[in-house]
């Protein structure tokens, strides 16, 4: 294990602690632990799971090996990553609504997209989309700006912002669906999808009607039509060679460098839907957490604001707002975007003296690795200075993963660092936000992503 980070200065104590699920002290029963995981999975979490380096345990889904320690966690997604694949449950999950897409598919046909889809996603590409991000954010502090002295409701803002950038970056021609319609979708879809079916967890055949899937139906439909519609029009502006070159044209003209052929447009339609709903909401959901742990940090916030003003007016570069960063980085290490990454054991393996058994679940945790009493200093608190430049060789490898690692690391975790920072800083330039004494509490709620369970309505106070 790596050994903890000591923090001397601020002084932890002094630091915003999100109120969260507590971890239980008891296992629960079959059916309590079924209506706990569907109600909100993260609720399920043992103590013991917060202080062992390795847990298993044999439970409602057969043995689950949860592992904290840094090197099995890149045993598990790096050195041996072609003996844990992604695991049934999951693509029972994702795929009826995302297609067989980078995030579903497994073996030849997902390293012949990850080939296909990777140059798009370089860091010379991503940068050139700094321009596009900087217009989305600078209208969207406009729109607050003028919401100044009334409540906001930043969840639904977030969204729409980084559905903006979809549109600048992806869709520069606009998509052809109203963008609040299209976000209500996303949200619905993964409200629909994101508890856990027992159906799913005793492996009832997928011919069974899962009631999950059947109210996600109609969002699934609607995607399909706009992404249907997004390729056709798309195709024909790059057979009249007058297609933007974003990122829609890049994957409709990419080709894996081995074998020089394109993605079917299967795996193009699944791909775009799955930038369209992961993409975009594990983004929003970041932005919202980060926002919210703000309004809860005077000091943070101050410090915040001193970067954002002292960069100037007009666009913002990534690379001059290290608080900010840092910022985001923080909210995601107490709220990741992903809550875990499960695998299955193709063959039977060990963890000293812990055997995995073939077909069993391995577990890797952002949830529960984020806030491990054993590799975190103070874990509960929110402490953007960890991710400063020059403490973030304190932090080892393989103990933060809001986006994953190893082959299966999101492929556009470049991406959306850089959209969330330059987002947050024109968010910040314009207003400073307040929670208001009567909101509900702010508790996160596990449906595929993490979000604020009753949403997050805060008082805009103007800025500039």
């Amino acid at each position: 294990m790596s050994a903890t980070i000591d923090l001397s200065e601020p002084k932890a104590a002094a630091r915003f602690r999100p109120t969260v699920p507590p971890p239980l002290t008891e296992p629960l029963g079959l059916f309590a632990f079924l209506r706990a995981a569907r109600k909100n999975p993260i609720t399920t979490w043992m103590d013991a799971h917060f202080k062992l380096p390795v847990v298993a345990a044999e439970g409602a889904m057969g043995r689950i090996t949860l592992v904290s320690d840094p090197a099995l966690i890149r045993s598990v997604l790096i050195e041996k990553a072609e003996n844990y694949r992604k695991d049934d449950l999951q693509r029972r999950v994702l795929a009826p609504g995302l297609g067989n897409g980078l995030l579903s598919a497994e073996g030849d046909e997902w390293r012949l997209q990850r080939r296909t889809l990777a140059p798009i996603f370089n860091a010379r590409t991503v940068q050139g989309f700094s321009d596009a991000m900087n217009a989305a954010g600078a209208r969207l502090g406009r729109r607050l700006a003028r919401r100044a002295g009334k409540q906001v409701d930043v969840a639904l803002e977030m969204t729409r912002v980084t559905l903006d950038v979809l549109e600048r970056t992806i869709f520069t021609h606009g998509l052809p669906s109203d963008p609040d319609a299209l976000g209500r979708a996303i949200t619905r879809f993964l409200e629909a999808v994101g508890p856990i079916d027992p159906l799913d967890v005793f492996g009832v055949p997928d011919f069974v009607p899962r009631i999950g899937r059947l109210r996600a139906r109609p969002a699934g439909r609607f995607f399909a039509e706009v992404v249907d519609e997004l390729i056709a029009r798309r195709k024909a502006l790059m057979a009249q060679g007058e297609a933007p070159r974003d990122l829609l044209t890049l994957l409709l003209a990419a080709q894996d460098p081995e074998t020089g052929t394109g993605l079917s447009d299967l795996a193009v339609k699944a791909n775009i839907v799955t930038f369209i709903a992961a993409g975009h909401e594990t983004t929003a959901n970041s932005l919202t957490w980060t926002l919210y742990c703000l309004s809860q940090d005077p000091a943070a916030q101050a410090r915040l604001e001193a970067e954002i003003d002292a960069a100037g007016p007009g666009g913002f570069a990534v690379e001059r707002l290290p608080y900010t960063r840092a910022v985001i980085e923080e909210a995601m290490r107490l709220f990741p975007p992903v809550p875990f990454l499960s695998r299955q054991a193709v063959r039977d393996d060990r963890f000293g003296r812990i055997k995995v058994p073939r077909g069993s679940l391995v577990m890797v945790a952002p949830w529960v690795l984020h806030r491990h009493q054993l590799l975190w200093d103070d874990p509960e608190a929110f402490v953007p200075e960890r991710f400063l430049p020059e403490n973030r060789d304190s932090i080892a490898r393989f103990t933060y993963l809001p986006f994953g690692a190893g082959p299966r690391v999101c492929i556009g975790q470049s991406f959306s660092v850089q959209e969330a920072v330059i987002l947050l800083a024109h968010i910040v330039r314009a207003v400073r936000f307040h929670l208001p004494a009567d909101h509900p509490p702010v508790t996160p709620l596990h449906r595929v992503t993490l979000r604020p369970e009753h949403g997050l309505r805060m008082e805009a106070e103007g800025r500039a």
